[in-house]
């Protein structure tokens, strides 16, 4: 496979993780403002736990960028992504605000 098939794999695969955390994020945001908090918003807020780990691990960098700089110089940031630039640029203060008004609204919900 060359370099450019291999891109075009990773940039697939980190794509699907990232809906997927889409997924996640916004059931999070549903579960809490609707006082829904199940088994899934725990698994939720674990996946979250998880990747934040990975994220320390490979020091705020996702596995996967690395991996995909193998296969491309540019300085684009979404180089290793199918989401517009500025998403990409943006990516981790908008998810992580995302989620600490979650954990906001799941504090208040669970001491009322």
């Amino acid at each position: 496979m060359n370099a450019r098939a291999k891109l075009i794999g990773i940039k697939l695969l980190h794509t699907l993780i990232w809906l997927f955390f889409n997924g996640v994020i916004f059931y999070l945001l549903y579960a809490v403002i609707t006082n829904r908090i199940d088994r899934w918003v725990w698994i939720g807020l674990g996946c979250f736990a998880v990747e934040g780990l990975v994220l320390l691990i490979f020091k705020n960098f996702c596995p996967l960028t690395l991996w995909a700089r193998k296969y491309s110089s540019s300085t684009r940031h979404n180089f290793d992504i199918y989401i517009p630039n500025w998403l990409a640029r943006y990516n981790k203060p908008i998810y992580s605000s995302l989620l600490a008004v979650v954990i906001v609204i799941l504090i208040f919900q669970l001491m009322r």
